[in-house]
């Protein structure tokens, strides 16, 4: 699912509340897979780099997601 949010935020340049919402939920009754993972960094860098633009307005925080 996360993978999915992160294709759409990046055809669009845009990460809604909606979809970063979903994606902390699935974050934390860790219902993800490792392509999930992979979009997340992807989507991170993104945003760092500013080719996404976030709805919400406060900083960016990564779930502490304890993989190595």
């Amino acid at each position: 699912m996360i993978r999915t949010l992160v294709q759409s935020a990046l055809q669009t340049g845009y990460l809604s509340v909606e979809s970063e919402g979903l994606i902390r939920q699935v974050l934390t009754i860790r219902g993800y897979k490792s392509t999930d993972m992979e979009a997340l960094q992807q989507l991170y860098e993104a945003l760092k780099a500013g080719t996404i633009r976030r709805e919400a307005q406060n900083r960016i925080q990564m779930p502490p997601l304890g993989i190595t």
